[in-house]
């Protein structure tokens, strides 16, 4: 258990203090102590009433102190959580799971500020996410808006950050390579984001810098799949490794207007349903694109007005070992409100180079024709066949860039188009027909244990899908953010 003495809610009395003195109008850090009963080790002052530099203090702090009136800060769920830390039932290892939108982010960064606030300044912190990009988006950004710029900046080219006057280093883990950037660290705390998509060996490596006296780890996560390294090494070991859980619900988010709950969950299907919404642990097993397989018609076009699409893409996946050349055109709608499947190019046979080259030539003439186009992403793996269709565009004057995939996480493209479908966003032409059987008969592969995977063994063509996804793949973040 977290040390009681040094992190108990009396010694909150220096909560949200800066290291040096400043003129304020009222000093919280006494306001916080006195009501305790106890007085500050330091005269330290937290802010005033300037929002941008003392963000939502004020309100914070009063809502942390009373019993019950925490209500417009604090959702019931919330509350029950922050009196869980005040009477010292965190231990060393701390972790809000459950579904999207239900507060948890919010309130462990919260909680976050509390136990820096307790430390002493020469320790040092460590916050981490998938990539430096996520952690900003999913939390420095928020943490500086509950606080202030006053008492939390940030520098993500410097990869470090300062929460009332405490050091704090920033990192991505998404790869094995990650656990090298912690290596000889000394930390007192750590905050992790999304841990099921943190790399394993990190997380590892993390857990044995945490060796400060009283040195502790606060994360949340979506659930994943039962057999993820999180769920069986860490949570189903809980008593023996110290470690805390507190599950959080779509529906604890009082906050939320209740038809806009409804309109979340249904933006997510079968397992990502069980996952995010309803917040379990669940493996992947059935049709990966259930609302296109049960209702196919519904998301399949004859014909567009060439005038919606405000540009069009195009992804490429490169065939071999019995597994086909796939090309597919998307479009975009104004505003990237929708994207639609305008035309493919299947083949499965061996051909040489040239022919690929021709073929591809052939396709990207036909797609500029009517529609804007400029950009075409290929499969990574394959950088002899991805640098002779860069050469053949050039001699063609095709006006396009030829360049490799990003090829992110499949579960997160997977999850991209089961959204757009969700939402009634995402169409097909009827002439892309290897594209749509492929929607329909993708299946998880029930065999595999370590993640989420397509089946992929030679009765279904994710060839198709996977060019789909990389054609769109630049711009899921932001089409995610829009719709």
């Amino acid at each position: 258990m977290i040390n009681f003495k040094r992190n108990s809610i009396k010694t909150l009395a220096e909560a949200f203090s800066k290291k040096n003195t400043v003129t304020i109008e009222r000093d919280y850090a006494s306001e916080f102590a006195a009501y305790f009963g106890a007085k500050p080790k330091r005269n330290f002052g937290s802010g005033d009433d300037d929002f941008n530099h003392y963000g939502k203090l004020d309100d914070i702090l009063r809502a942390v102190k009373s019993d019950t009136d925490f209500q417009d800060v604090f959702t019931p769920k919330q509350k029950e959580t922050i009196n869980m830390f005040r009477d010292g039932k965190f231990k060393r290892l701390n972790i809000l799971d459950g579904s999207v939108r239900s507060g948890k982010t919010y309130i462990s960064l919260i909680l976050w500020a509390l136990m820096i606030s307790t430390r002493d300044y020469d320790e040092r912190f460590i916050m981490v996410g998938r990539t430096i990009t996520t952690l900003k988006r999913n939390c420095l950004e928020l943490l500086q808006e509950l606080v202030g710029d006053a008492n939390f900046s940030y520098s993500t080219s410097r990869k470090e950050a300062e929460l009332f006057g405490r050091k704090i280093y920033l990192e991505g883990a998404d790869n094995v390579l990650s656990e090298d950037k912690i290596r000889g660290m000394t930390l007192a705390g750590a905050y992790c984001d999304e841990i099921t998509l943190l790399d394993e060996d990190f997380f590892r490596m993390l857990l044995s810098r945490l060796s400060v006296e009283g040195a502790f780890l606060l994360g949340t996560t979506n659930p994943d799949r039962p057999t993820h390294w999180l769920m069986r090494d860490y949570i189903k070991r809980s008593e023996e490794l110290d470690l805390l859980t507190i599950k959080y619900l779509i529906d604890d988010n009082t906050f939320l207007p209740s038809d806009y709950i409804e309109k979340i969950k249904k933006e997510y299907v079968g397992v990502f349903y069980e996952r995010f919404i309803l917040g379990r642990w669940k493996a992947a097993d059935g049709v990966v694109y259930p609302l296109f397989a049960n209702d196919s018609e519904k998301y399949i076009k004859d014909s567009i007005d060439p005038e919606i699409i405000q540009y069009a893409t195009i992804g490429i996946d490169f065939g071999g070992n019995g597994s086909a050349h796939a090309f597919i055109l998307n479009g975009f709608t104004k505003g990237f409100r929708e994207v639609i499947t305008l035309d493919e190019f299947y083949l499965k046979k061996e051909i040489s180079p040239e022919e690929l080259e021709s073929e591809f030539v052939k396709f990207v003439q036909r797609a500029k024709s009517t529609y804007r186009v400029y950009e075409v992403y290929c499969d990574s793996a394959e950088s002899t066949l991805i640098k002779g269709l860069a050469a053949a565009a050039s001699k063609a004057k095709l006006g396009v860039s030829v360049m490799k995939a990003k090829k992110g996480p499949i579960i997160n493209r997977i999850r991209f188009y089961n959204m757009l479908m969700s939402k009634g966003k995402y169409y097909v032409l009827r002439r892309c027909e290897n594209l749509i059987a492929a929607y329909k008969d993708a299946e998880w592969n029930s065999k595999s244990k370590d993640k989420d995977e397509r089946l992929d063994d030679g009765t279904f063509n994710i060839d198709s899908l996977d060019a789909c996804e990389y054609s769109t793949e630049p711009y899921m973040d932001e089409m995610i953010e829009r719709i």
